[in-house]
């Protein structure tokens, strides 16, 4: 079996270790001999690594520290050699004058070490219980963070103590001491500034509020705010998609919305958004809501932390996951600890019921997905020369299922087929996660995207001369749901820059977005194939530019069926096309591909000409029974499923303080708070 080659990344992480390696020894070689010119050489190539280190090698400093050769460590041995190197070159009596430039050289590391303890004082002050957008936090005493160097350790050693490498390194050719002292000046300097700017941060005014002053202020935030319903999300960073997309239905609520998080770097991976958002770490501050008028809470995924908040008796939770489909994640038993489950139609209440895992159907709402009102429907067959076709395949998924994704088994097959007709333009939308689990599913991706652009080499279409557009509409839509940051920013000065929005904010950003779409797809190329892996475009977006969509059993094809056009599903199961569609419903109206791709023609022939398509009036019906009906809409039926839990809080509340009030010592009804209507 041959061995793999080393990858490139690899290599240079190698290279840069060995360079660094070698620059050490060489320095020490040089100050022992001692040899002058070696020694500046050696010291300017250690010093310039260090910069490439910390710029583009981040992984390589990270094993050095666990190696414990950090950036400490290096640089007392880069500073102790050229010490060495100096009392070697001159007489023997020289030691007495370089003595006051080690004594300097020891107080400057005691200043080191000084400061990094200070900053990690400030960290702690600056370290909120509650971390807010959306808010006016001013209260809080919030202020600008201090700057980076002071707060990485790395960053400031190589800068602080630069000037004292360089003066001992300017010593050595002519026995001139006076360099070395006026460095070390320099660099004592420079530690006493940053030392003394981070001691201020800590006096009692310009710190920001303390632990408890905060928890008084959120209360009365909350007091004040009076919300009522709310998202409730933890994940990874790369799951914040599952609670973006229900963000404008949450917006569009009758009630006074709110967004509870849990990790600190999740707030700022909320798309932009008017409705405030409030980031509770810990478990006893989550716990406040349970005194505030908060009444349902929207789960949109299950996390390992979302037990802790079912156990606020004052709030209803349910449960509206992040997408649909026939996969066993979508009936998760994790979903009986939620009071309700709310489903888009009829097809997810059967299985649930299919599923037993403990959801009563009295507890299944079917609220329609109100993030599909936008989706517009079927308009007939392609009305230009280019059918525009969207691959848009699910991810390998965490149970090792063949028939996860497509695009192991059957991607690159599909992506040839449609790229062999020259009337189809390709839209190449991959799940975000694809390769996470099984580096197979990566590799093939990068082999599609590499497909993609070989054909369009070979389609050079010409480019709307007009492109200003796009770029006028790009930088108003990133004006308006970007927020601007100073260059090291925390989370303390990201509340204060990240306060209350503009009033009509996010009405401004609908009418950006819809701008921006519309100049987006006019500036691309006719029928140039587009790999899309940004936010923008939207799926839903890919969906109204489509005339077909082909991806995997997931919930893309539950939410394609919105707009009633032609559809195809990857058969990777395994399974014979009779038991597939009999295992997966969503399949029931689509045309079963597989994995070599031989249906592609005739599945675009049926497309280019209705009169072909045999499944019309199957995703007709299909529709009705995963989406709901279209009347009332499906925003209308989420705001009446909100009204009715926020209803069946305020009831439980009641009895729940009929009953306190009723026992001796307990909290009365007066100490529950009243939740609006």
């Amino acid at each position: 079996m041959p061995v793999p080659l080393p990858r490139p990344q690899a290599l240079l992480k190698g290279l840069v270790t060995v360079v660094l390696a070698a620059a050490f020894a060489a320095q020490a070689v040089a100050a022992l001999l001692p040899h002058v010119p070696l020694l500046i050489a050696a010291t300017a190539v250690s010093l310039a690594t260090e910069g490439v280190l910390y710029r583009w090698q981040r992984g390589v400093l990270s094993l050095f520290a666990k190696s414990l050769a950090d950036i400490t460590v290096r640089h007392v041995l880069r500073d102790l050699l050229l010490v060495v190197a100096l009392l070697r070159l001159g007489e023997q009596d020289r030691e007495t004058v370089y003595a006051p430039l080690v004594a300097g050289l020891l107080v400057f590391y005691v200043l080191h070490c000084a400061i990094q303890a200070v900053s990690v004082l400030v960290r702690r002050t600056r370290t909120l219980p509650v971390v807010t957008r959306n808010i006016d936090a001013s209260a809080l005493r919030l202020s600008p963070a201090p700057h980076v160097l002071l707060r990485r350790p790395g960053h400031r050693l190589l800068v602080f103590g630069l000037p004292a490498t360089a003066g001992l390194l300017a010593s050595a050719p002519g026995d001139r001491p006076v360099y070395a002292a006026a460095g070390i000046a320099l660099s004592l300097v420079l530690g006493l500034t940053g030392l003394g700017a981070l001691l201020l941060r800590l006096l009692p005014g310009r710190r920001p509020a303390d632990e408890q002053e905060v928890l008084d202020w959120f209360d009365a935030w909350l007091a004040a705010y009076r919300p009522t319903a709310g998202l409730y999300f933890s994940g990874g960073a790369s799951s914040a998609y599952q609670a973006n997309m229900w963000l404008e239905p949450l917006a569009g609520l009758d009630g006074r919305p709110v967004i509870i998080l849990r990790e600190r770097f999740m707030v700022q991976k909320i798309a932009a958004t008017d409705i405030p958002i409030v980031c509770l770490p810990k478990v006893s501050t989550l716990m406040r809501l349970e005194h505030s008028t908060l009444q349902v809470l929207i789960h949109p995924s299950n996390s390992g932390k979302t037990s802790q908040v079912l156990r606020i008796p004052t709030i209803k939770h349910t449960f509206v996951n992040h997408g649909e489909s026939d996969k066993l994640s979508s009936c998760n038993p994790y979903a009986k600890a939620y009071d309700e489950v709310w489903v888009a139609g009829p097809a997810a209440r059967e299985r649930y019921a299919l599923a037993e895992v403990g959801v009563e159907d009295k507890d299944v709402v079917e609220t329609g997905r109100p993030q599909l009102d936008g989706v517009l429907p079927y308009a007939g067959p392609p009305a230009g020369p280019r059918t525009t076709v969207l691959y848009a395949p699910t991810w390998e998924g965490w149970d090792g299922n063949p028939g996860n994704t497509s695009v192991i088994a059957a991607g690159e097959n599909l992506v040839r087929a449609l790229l062999a007709d020259p009337g189809v333009r390709l839209l190449y939308k991959p799940h975000p996660l694809t390769g996470s689990v099984d580096p197979r599913a990566g590799a093939a991706d990068l082999r599609i995207r590499e497909l993609i652009r070989a054909a369009n080499r070979e389609r050079a279409g010409a480019r709307p001369s007009d492109s200003a557009e796009l770029t006028l509409r790009t930088a108003e839509l990133d004006r308006l749901t970007t927020s601007v940051f100073r260059a090291g920013a925390d989370t303390v000065e990201r509340m204060l820059v990240q306060a209350e929005p503009e009033p009509g904010r996010a009405e401004a950003v609908a009418r950006a977005t819809a701008a921006w779409e519309e100049a987006y797809w006019a500036s691309l190329p006719e029928g140039e194939h587009q790999i899309i892996t940004d936010a923008r475009p939207t799926l839903y977006s890919c969906f109204n530019v489509s005339d077909l969509l082909i991806s995997d059993v997931s919930s893309v094809i539950s939410d394609f069926l919105a707009s009633a056009k032609p559809y195809a599903v990857a058969n990777t199961s395994g399974l014979p096309e009779d038991a597939f569609r009999a295992a997966f419903p969503t399949v029931m109206a689509a045309t079963v591909l597989t994995p070599d791709a031989a249906g592609v023609p005739d599945l675009l022939d049926a497309v280019r000409h209705p009169e072909r398509d045999e499944l019309a009036e199957a995703r007709a019906e299909l529709k009705l029974r995963l989406l709901g009906p279209a009347e009332p809409s499906s925003q209308e039926r989420f705001n009446e499923a909100v009204r009715a839990l926020c209803g069946a809080a305020r009831d439980h509340r009641v009895r729940v303080a009929e009953r306190l009030a009723a026992v001796p010592g307990q909290r009365t009804a007066a100490e529950v708070p009243t939740a609006p209507r």
